[in-house]
């Protein structure tokens, strides 16, 4: 009878672990990584450590904590590691991460002994666990100096080039190794949908599909084959709904519809988890009302259950503390941590103290978090060192690096640049210039290295891109070395201004080069008021036009800028975003024909500062009533717009069927042809539009493209595979669905119709 009740007892436990465990994999995919030889070892390595070893691992300082300097906040200049304070972070806080530079950008061998001693340190501590140090190198490794700097993501997105994408987060993975760092706070993958935001530059722009496919590609770059020493972690950033503030400043409140969040935000997510990135940091703000630190829906339901990830979720700098000081949601700090680390965060980049570690010890004797909680969050960042190969190899060294700063390497950094310049006009072929022309070269941009590379260049704010790429050129210097070029400054950031001089000089040029745009900057110092051109670069636009000569505008900036006031005076304009080093130099190639502009706006660009409409908006934002009023949907330019010297034609749109099924799929071509004179790219673009759906459609979306290269009078077809989940939404109850219809394809100037059953 004994053996019958426990061979019943045991039966019931093992249906009742299958509902679980059926229930489980309906929330939480499982994928190869689980149950492998790795997590053995985490396992095993986590039985042995302490509540305090646990809790270190999960703690994120700055470097500035442990070195030589009056405060925590900032470090002595010449840099120098202080080894009490650094033995006290490793081995008294056993503190598992640090991150940041000391201010300065610092050569290779500076990085090499910074990390050399951290895990000569931690190979001293019982469990010999090692530190992973973290690193914003967002275009390149743009903290160490010499490294390959290439345009900002949002330059990288106008080139529509998955392929190259890749190539640069590959060549700054392997400068990033070469720094003996092995992860990397990239990419962004927040949607640029408000022109204000003073982190649109670092977005891939405003649409999902680009976003999503441009971001997987990063990652693909930056990873690789994870534990080969010439990659780093990738991190996703910032999860979930970042970009989009409503004020359009920095870390300020958002308000999106959950339906909203899941179309629009979370895809790009998706599809990089579904890639293997193996960390993520979460967004600073809040979403209607609940800030992101708080979330356990989007931090544990979400984030774990429906997306999957198994990886590590960051904070972003001071978030838990912000959770009381700022958000107002904790009354202490202690229960900030709480909060947070229920909510499902994994590391805390505290990241000036050890408060967090002494808190967080507190909080789980006394039962307020779970051991098995920490258990999780320790599992998680211990696995991701093992995948790094951070136990056998802690410190990469730079000399098995021979292509650092390689020519090799600034070459495709320069391609880059060319790819991602866009030309939005073009009065009279104006452009490409001869090349005996005399060019004045006038505007605040035009001699900064700031300009060309934006915020998080060299150090955070980009101030002091001047004088740690002295040797590369801005573009007064590129247009000089090429000769019969003046350089007047006509107006500074700095509010110096010689109009008068610029005037006079531009009467003796056949061509005025106007660079007009933004200083560098990000994140909160970011922020602005008025998206409108500054007035005296508008004052200095009037005076060169007053001359007659013909004016060709470039735009560095990291946002649109509205320039509708002045855009009429000048004959063509390029939309350079933030370049990077060799931005000037791509610039010259371009504007003398050497080179030919392939770039596409990855946004719209406004024409007014009160009417911010995305280019994938919806039929009912451009009201037209006849015999009353006129639709006001009025852009500078368009999404997906960018001229060539060359021109291409379409032709010949086929689908292979007129008719899909929910899991078929349809074959679309097209024919494009290089009808010019000379060889280009073209960036072929495909949307599709649902013409009536239960959830008002959008106007259009975008739902592939291919980035060809045709010489004069060549042509390819360029192909496309359409499933339902190009042709998908979420509807009214959350659910992702593809409704039977009749759908439309668009490229170029050429529609085709099909339908869903």
């Amino acid at each position: 009878m004994r053996k019958l009740y426990i061979i019943v007892l045991v039966l019931i436990v093992i249906s009742c672990d299958s509902e679980v465990n059926k229930k489980k994999k309906e929330s939480v995919r499982e994928t190869p990584a689980m149950n492998t030889e790795i997590d053995n070892k985490v396992a095993s390595l986590l039985s042995e450590m302490t509540l305090e070893e646990k809790v270190g691992q999960m703690t994120q300082i700055t470097l500035d904590v442990v070195t030589k300097g009056d405060n925590q906040f900032s470090s002595a200049q010449p840099y120098e590691l202080d080894s009490a304070l650094v033995h006290k972070a490793i081995h008294t806080y056993k503190v598992g991460s640090i991150l940041n530079t000391p201010g300065v950008p610092l050569s290779r061998q500076d990085w090499y002994k910074t990390i050399k001693t951290f895990q000569d340190e931690a190979a001293k501590t019982p469990r010999q666990i090692p530190i992973i140090y973290g690193i914003d190198a967002i275009h390149g490794v743009n903290y160490t100096i010499g490294a390959t700097l290439f345009p900002q993501q949002i330059g990288l997105a106008a080139t529509f080039n998955k392929d190259l994408v890749r190539e640069a987060a590959k060549i700054s993975a392997y400068e990033t190794r070469a720094s003996s760092i092995p992860w990397n706070f990239s990419p962004v993958l927040g949607l640029g949908r408000n022109p204000l935001w003073p982190r649109l530059w670092e977005t891939f722009g405003e649409d999902v599909y680009l976003g999503k496919t441009m971001g997987v590609a990063m990652v693909e770059g930056y990873q690789g084959t994870l534990g080969d020493p010439n990659t780093v972690a990738s991190c996703m950033k910032h999860y979930l709904g970042y970009s989009v503030p409503l004020s359009g400043k920095d870390r300020t409140p958002a308000w999106i519809p959950e339906r909203e969040l899941r179309q629009y935000f979370l895809p790009a997510f998706k599809e990089a988890v579904d890639a293997g990135s193996v960390t993520l940091m979460i967004n600073s703000g809040e979403i209607n009302g609940v800030p992101v630190h708080a979330s356990k829906f989007l931090l544990t339901d979400v984030l774990r259950g429906e997306l999957g990830f198994q990886g590590i979720a960051v904070t972003d700098w001071a978030d838990i503390n912000y959770l009381h000081t700022r958000h107002k949601v904790a009354e202490t700090i202690k229960d900030a941590i709480k909060i947070s680390v229920n909510a499902g965060i994994d590391m805390s980049m505290v990241p000036h103290d050890f408060e967090f570690s002494e808190l967080l010890v507190e909080l789980v004797k006394e039962g307020s978090v779970s051991e098995e909680t920490i258990n999780d969050a320790v599992s998680r960042i211990l696995k991701v060192k093992m995948q790094l190969g951070l136990f056998e190899n802690p410190v990469t060294d730079p000399k098995k690096y021979p292509d650092f700063g390689s020519k090799k390497f600034a070459e495709v950094s320069k391609k880059a640049a060319l790819e991602s310049f866009t030309l939005l006009k073009n009065n009279n072929n104006i452009l490409p210039i001869a090349e005996k022309s005399k060019i004045l070269v006038t505007g605040p941009t035009a001699n900064t290295m700031r300009s060309l590379n934006g915020g998080w260049s060299y150090n955070w704010q980009g101030s002091e891109a001047d004088n740690y790429a002295k040797d590369k050129n801005t573009i007064a210097d590129a247009f000089t070395k090429s000769g019969n070029t003046t350089f007047i400054q006509g107006v500074s950031f700095d509010g110096e201004n010689n109009i008068n001089e610029a005037v006079k000089a531009a009467k003796q040029s056949d061509v005025i080069l106007l660079c007009l745009g933004e200083n560098s900057y990000t994140e909160t110092p970011g922020n602005i008021n008025s998206i409108l051109l500054p007035k005296d670069q508008i004052e200095l636009t009037k005076a060169l036009a007053k001359t007659g000569k013909k004016i060709i505008l470039v735009l560095l900036e990291g946002r649109p800028i509205i320039f509708n006031e002045i855009e009429p005076l000048v004959d063509a304009v390029y939309m350079g975003y933030l370049p990077g080093n060799y931005g000037a130099d791509a610039l010259v190639d371009l504007l003398f024909g050497l080179e030919n502009p392939s770039g596409r706006l990855p946004i719209n660009y406004p024409k007014h500062p009160h009417a911010f409409v995305n280019y994938n908006h919806k039929h009912s934002d451009n009201i037209a009533v006849p015999n009353y009023y006129e639709s006001d949907y009025d852009q500078q330019y368009e999404f997906g717009d960018g001229l060539s010297y060359t021109s291409f034609k379409y032709s010949d749109l086929s689908l292979s069927a007129t008719q899909m099924t929910q899991d078929g799929s349809i074959k679309v071509s097209v024919k494009v042809t290089n009808t010019g004179n000379r060889k280009g790219k073209e960036a072929v673009l495909l949307f599709v539009s649902d013409l009536y759906a239960s959830i008002t459609p959008e106007v259009r979306a975008l739902k592939g493209y291919e980035k060809i290269a045709l010489n004069a009078g060549e042509s390819k077809v360029v192909s496309f595979t359409i499933t339902k989940d190009e042709l998908s939404f979420v509807n009214e109850s959350l659910e992702t669905i593809a409704e039977s219809g009749e759908f439309e394809i668009s490229i170029g100037d050429l529609k085709k119709k099909f339908e869903l059953k």
